[in-house]
């Protein structure tokens, strides 16, 4: 069952021709027609687009083409954060036609690296909520127990990974919008420091408000550290349109040696 698989299993092993692109992202596609009519966690499923995207992807496999970090891992994209030719909703009833013409940068950053976009998880309305629940999506539950949130503001992401429908989801934070989803559906969710992932929406009517271009944060959801770590350095590629994004190594020289730490004890 290739929906259990992690980003970089699934990955290794259509580098290694075990399985093809298309039968991972038929195995999600199935997992996410089980459990996603109860669950609501992915609320734009992208079937027709997926499995042709797989297809490409398994063509340039034969062609011994070079391959990206996530090629043919399946992914999800939050609702409020632009894929072309998709609604950018954001949970909100005015929005529910905006289309976007283009990828926000770190869907198209994703793309490049080989990443199937299978569908767009929830949000609570203007992703400014502990939960996750709108009038344009209705609500999303926990995939564990229906009697408590599965978090917000990127409560579908979570939800949507802890129950096997894909391996990375995309989220966004600004107050908790990461991480509380990741500790409610028991995921690993990294709020990168702002500046590190660009943000760009072509279908936003006006640029940004400021406090969300001082707070506001792109991240991965996963269920591994490891695939955070990848996830984060395919998506932190840069982009002119958003002038915070800045070129800063995510990995650091190796000390050689004992590396010393400092330690306080004292009174609890």
């Amino acid at each position: 069952m290739a929906w259990r698989w992690n980003a970089e299993t699934v990955s290794h092993r259509v580098r290694a021709g075990e399985i093809s692109c298309r039968d991972v992202v038929a195995s999600v596609l199935g997992r996410i027609e089980a459990v996603n009519p109860r669950l609501n966690a992915v609320v734009d499923v992208m079937a027709e687009h997926a499995l042709a995207s797989a297809a490409e992807a398994d063509a340039a496999v034969s062609r011994g083409d070079e391959l990206g970090p996530l090629h043919g891992v399946p992914i999800t994209i939050k609702v409020n954060v632009d894929v072309a030719g998709r609604p950018t909703t954001g949970g909100i009833a005015a929005m529910a036609e905006q289309t976007a013409s283009e990828d926000a940068p770190l869907v198209a950053s994703l793309r490049r690296a080989g990443a199937i976009v299978v569908g767009r998880t929830n949000t609570p309305a203007f992703s400014l909520r502990w939960f996750t629940d709108n009038d344009v999506h209705g609500r999303t539950l926990n995939p564990w127990r229906d009697d408590v949130t599965p978090g917000g503001s990127s409560g579908g992401a979570a939800c949507a990974l802890a129950a096997g429908m894909g391996p990375i989801a995309h989220g966004n934070d600004y107050g908790g919008s990461i991480r509380h989803p990741a500790w409610a559906c028991g995921v690993v969710g990294l709020r990168p420091t702002v500046g590190r992932v660009p943000s760009y929406n072509q279908s936003a009517p006006a640029e940004r408000v400021v406090t969300n271009q001082l707070m506001s944060v792109q991240g991965p959801l996963t269920r591994t550290v490891r695939d955070a770590a990848i996830a984060l350095g395919v998506m932190a590629n840069g982009d002119p349109r958003d002038p915070t994004w800045n070129p800063v190594p995510l990995e650091l020289p190796r000390r050689n040696g004992a590396l010393r730490v400092a330690v306080f004890r004292g009174p609890t």
